[in-house]
């Protein structure tokens, strides 16, 4: 007779297989609702501890440097880049003591002329040192450390030898002339007791300046609107000094808003009582025609950077 084989062990393995099956069903609901349930309290206690984000300061790096970290006295003497750029500055400045001058025997009507002709030297100069061209610029271009000290300090000498080139180039042509029916412009307003008046004049006329490079400057990517709108600001400074000084102040319009060719000017005194007027006089030009100016040139890149930091720009 056949034996038949007991059920209890297929039983067991069947009531253990679905316990197992429950177990790990368990198992997979736990895991998969554990999740959720730590998702939902880190949830809870992110809207707890979150605080609302706060912002920055305004004018937070206001006064940061705007320059490379590494230029100083000891590595600046060693690029060739940098001799490159003086060379542009005493080059651009040589041009634009030749223009003044001449623009001050044509007269104003030739503004139209002007103002192209600084567009071009400062796009013909803008890719060697960035055509500061001005005292009154790179005083303000340090002020707002946008340039090294050191680099400043070099760019206002090779600006100075730049105007005294122009100079003796202009210079030369009125000799080789002879008896010319023009004679080289001086500017001795402030011998005649108007030391406020061109003080003040200078000294705005500066500010508007130093702004509208400033704000040129944003736009140094295209280098033909940087040199449109510094050319505009100059325009700009010397159609309104010449209104107000000769319609309303009966004032010659020698105005030159640049140190470096105000020296070329004849701006000091050549006589005097004593050494003590002389003194004096040489003091007088220099606060009235260079010092001041600078002083305007960096209220007006302050005056820049406070309305950019304002408006949000560089955010």
């Amino acid at each position: 007779m056949a034996t038949k084989k007991p059920k209890s062990s297929s039983k067991s393995k069947t009531s253990k297989s679905t316990k197992s099956k429950s177990a790990s069903t368990t198992t997979v609901k736990s895991v998969s609702e554990a999740p959720a349930t730590k998702t939902a309290v880190t949830t809870k206690s992110e809207a707890i501890t979150s605080k609302p984000e706060e912002k920055k300061p305004i004018f937070k790096g206001f006064f940061s440097k705007k320059y490379e970290e590494n230029e100083s006295i000891l590595t600046i003497f060693k690029d060739h880049k940098f001799y490159g750029a003086l060379l542009g500055e005493i080059i651009g400045t040589a041009l634009i003591t030749l223009l003044l001058f001449a623009l001050s025997l044509m007269g104003l009507s030739t503004i139209a002329t002007y103002s192209f002709a600084v567009i071009a030297i400062f796009i013909g100069v803008y890719a060697f040192s960035g055509a500061c061209l001005n005292p009154i610029i790179t005083a303000g271009m340090m002020a707002s450390r946008r340039m090294s000290v050191i680099r400043g300090v070099m760019y206002i000498i090779a600006e100075i030898i730049g105007a005294w080139i122009g100079w003796l180039i202009f210079n030369s042509f009125h000799l080789a002339g002879g008896d010319s029916a023009y004679a080289i412009p001086t500017m001795s307003e402030i011998a005649e007791g108007n030391f406020g008046i061109v003080t003040a004049i200078e000294f705005m006329a500066a500010i508007i300046v130093a702004f509208f490079y400033a704000r040129a400057v944003k736009y140094k990517r295209s280098i033909f609107t940087f040199a449109a709108i510094v050319a505009g600001g100059f325009a700009f400074v010397m159609v309104i000094s010449y209104v107000v000084s000769a319609a309303f102040l009966s004032l010659s319009s020698n105005f030159i808003v640049n140190p470096a060719a105000a020296l070329m000017f004849q701006i000091f005194p050549t006589s005097g009582e004593n050494f003590g007027e002389i003194f004096g006089g040489i003091c007088q030009a220099l606060s009235v025609y260079a010092i001041l100016p600078m002083v305007g040139g960096v209220l007006g890149f302050y005056l820049s950077d406070f309305t950019a930091k304002l408006s949000g720009e560089n955010e």
